[in-house]
């Protein structure tokens, strides 16, 4: 009788919250219910607990086939649409997922908190365009924050001179004044300071890093360059006082060209110096001549393309040299007041300092647009560069700070925050992770448990921590298996050479599958020979290849992989007649970008790449290199563990009641950075008792 008492008091708890979950009508919770029967309201909620868990556990189509039969218990119970919509966007399917969040938002109403919330929503996902950080938007910068050097009498650095953006959002600050150099995290805070050796830095300059990941520091009063580790450890000299070869008198700015060799602006010789990347002198050039009228007072310098591109403060004027010092002509010679820094870009453009001014160059057009000021006539902005987080940051030498700007339209519509999972398996501890982007998916990198404020049903959690993600990266490998790739065999085996040979230097990372992409796809051992499963053994091959079904299964193999995960094409770069037979290019760039997995290339062969292999690492942040180019494609493969990963996790105790697992427990997620934040909320539901 009791057990029968207790199993009846049970039901009419859960009818209780199941109306409870259903029928709220606050700005964080669902809107109400339009029909449906208490027999209905509970087969759904089962259901919608159902897909709930599904998604947590990354098993979207699972997900979506029990929210679709929660919807059909509850025609329009916006609370499903919503979740319905999370799990079709992280399946890739962006259109669809926009249409259940507009069905929702139209019962929520677009004046309530979750109706505002959920119009964000929809918005940065039909408008986002871009991924990289690029500044030809025509969006102007202003004014988003400043790392003051001093604070009244206390003096943090003094006299900033150049930055250096790190891909943990941290920027190195040149600090002439003070001797020295500082890492400053997107907070303010500096994390680090680097002095030099002994004896200390003698007014350093500039800093630039190497394709090794070592560090170059000008020292103009030294009269030197100064190599450094990757975390600011001093190891050598480059060159000293005088006037002959790889001496300097007063070195400036610095930059780094593709293949590695230094390129230091000696200014008080009016030259510029190259050296390998150990020191060694290799040749000075910008010295007068007869097709050159020589720099009268060398400034800023940077790489790209080919070319080497030389600001000349007095004459006003931008010149271009190739990487053996001869003169190829003017990039700009109107227009600028008193060009400085300059640093070449992700995609393709120049960003230089010119006075107060921050300007973006074309360099094949000479098209040179102002992104924005920083203060007044008399600020004297000496290095610019952007940031992992899409910002520009300026060492503002005058004022002894430094400046950050922003995009304008960044400011004002903030961050897109997503809860991506929620795991209670341990509950009452649960962990929490979300991902922080800005408008064009760019991810946010640097923040702090500071930035954060993670809340349930409106009330802070009271130990929420925040805690490092795993270090290492894992890889899926998409082997194309078409005729052309037959005869690549060979190829292939050395290319699971060089990728296994990475993998072992990074440490910490893995091969988590070898999918062979044939009219099928199909997983290959690899646990016992990398090369085996690469080389594959011919069969499969055929013309009616599978690129889509392909990449899709290696890309759903690492939803549960580490944060920072890729997708490693190995193939022709040629992807066939059939290569999106199923699933559209859209999708497949969808499903890889909204769940943090990033497409990377090594192309065999001297076929053309696709375009569709480009547009998937364009979007995606990768990169696609050849087989056999001079470097090798070990770069590529470390470059996994080193893109950006905007993913943050947070552990903390819950204290809401769980009714032995059936009861909807909302989660909410704040995030705050300077001028700008953003937010999300969920839920989830208990294991059952």
């Amino acid at each position: 009788m009791k057990n029968l008492t207790r199993i009846f008091m049970l039901l009419c708890l859960i009818c209780f919250l199941v109306v409870n979950i259903f029928a709220q009508n606050d700005p964080i919770r669902p809107g109400p219910v339009t029909g449906g029967t208490g027999s209905a309201a509970l087969s759904a909620a089962e259901e919608f607990r159902f897909g709930v868990h599904a998604y947590n556990r990354f098993s979207y189509n699972e997900a979506i086939l029990s929210f679709e039969r929660a919807l059909s218990f509850r025609p329009g119970e916006p609370l499903i649409l919503d979740w319905l919509g999370r799990a079709y966007y992280r399946s890739g399917f962006e259109e669809t997922a926009v249409r259940q969040w507009r069905a929702a938002l139209d019962i929520y109403g677009r004046n309530t908190g979750v109706g505002m919330l959920l119009g964000a929503r929809i918005e940065t996902v039909t408008n986002r365009r871009f991924l990289l950080p690029i500044a030809n938007d025509g969006v102007r910068y202003v004014g988003s924050g400043r790392f003051p050097g001093n604070l009244e009498e206390i003096i943090y650095y003094r006299q900033p001179t150049s930055v250096l953006p790190n891909n943990d959002g941290s920027v190195w600050v040149v600090a002439y004044g003070s001797n020295e150099i500082v890492r400053i995290d997107v907070n303010g805070r500096i994390r680090e300071r680097r002095r030099g050796p002994l004896n200390g830095f003698d007014r350093p300059y500039d800093i630039v890093r190497g394709l090794d990941g070592r560090l170059y520091v000008s020292e103009y009063r030294g009269s030197r360059v100064s190599i450094l580790s990757s975390n600011g450890e001093w190891l050598a000299y480059i060159g000293s006082r005088g006037l002959g070869p790889g001496q300097f008198i007063g070195p400036q700015h610095l930059t780094i060209d593709e293949d590695g060799y230094l390129f230091v602006v000696d200014y008080g010789n009016r030259r510029i110096s190259k050296f390998d990347p150990d020191g060694a002198f290799i040749l000075s050039f910008g010295l007068r001549s007869a097709v050159f009228p020589g720099v009268l007072s060398p400034t800023g310098i940077t790489a790209g393309n080919g070319r080497i591109f030389i600001a000349d403060n007095s004459a006003k004027a931008i010149y271009m040299f190739d990487p053996n010092g001869n003169y190829l002509g003017r990039l700009a010679a109107e227009g600028l007041i008193g060009p400085e820094s300059l640093r070449f870009l992700s995609d393709g453009t120049i960003l230089a300092a010119d006075g107060n001014r921050i300007l973006q160059i074309e360099p094949d057009t000479a098209i040179v647009r102002e992104l924005g000021l920083a203060g007044g006539q008399r600020v004297r902005i000496t290095g610019a560069d952007m940031d992992k987080n899409g910002n520009i940051v300026a060492a503002n030498f005058n004022e002894s700070e430094v400046n950050i700007m922003t995009r304008f339209d960044d400011l004002a519509s903030g961050f897109f925050v997503q809860i991506r999972n929620v795991d209670a398996s341990k509950f009452p501890r649960v962990i929490v992770e979300l991902t922080v982007e800005d408008r064009l998916r760019r991810p946010i990198m640097g923040l702090d448990n500071n930035n954060f404020l993670i809340t349930e049903g409106g009330i802070p959690v009271a130990d929420q921590v925040l805690y490092t993600l795993d270090p290492g990266a894992d890889i899926s490998l998409l082997v194309e298996r078409s005729e052309t790739s037959a005869r690549f065999r060979d190829d292939f085996t050395a290319a699971s050479r060089d990728i296994n040979r990475a993998l072992q230097e990074m440490g910490n990372s893995k091969v988590v599958s070898v999918i062979s992409a044939g009219t099928q796809p199909r997983r290959e051992r690899h646990e016992n020979s990398l090369e085996n499963a690469v080389r594959g053994s011919g069969e499969i091959n055929s013309a009616r290849w599978r690129f889509d079904l392909g990449l899709r299964l290696a890309a759903t193999d690492l939803l549960t992989a580490a944060p920072k995960r890729s997708v490693v094409y190995i193939g022709s770069g040629s992807l066939g007649d059939m290569a999106f037979e199923q699933y559209s290019l859209s999708e497949m760039t969808a499903y890889l970008a909204n769940n943090g997995i990033v497409f990377n290339a090594i192309i065999i062969g001297n076929a053309p790449v696709s375009a569709g292999i480009e547009y998937l690492c364009r979007e995606t942040g990768g990169k696609a290199e050849h087989l056999y180019r001079p470097r090798g494609i070990g770069e590529l493969i470390k470059s996994v563990a080193e893109t950006p990963c905007g993913l943050y996790s947070f552990t903390y105790n819950s204290r809401l009641p769980t009714d032995f697992g059936r009861a909807w427990l909302p989660v909410e997620a704040e995030v705050y950075l300077m001028e700008r934040s953003g937010r999300d909320n969920t839920g989830y539901f208990a294991p059952l008792e």
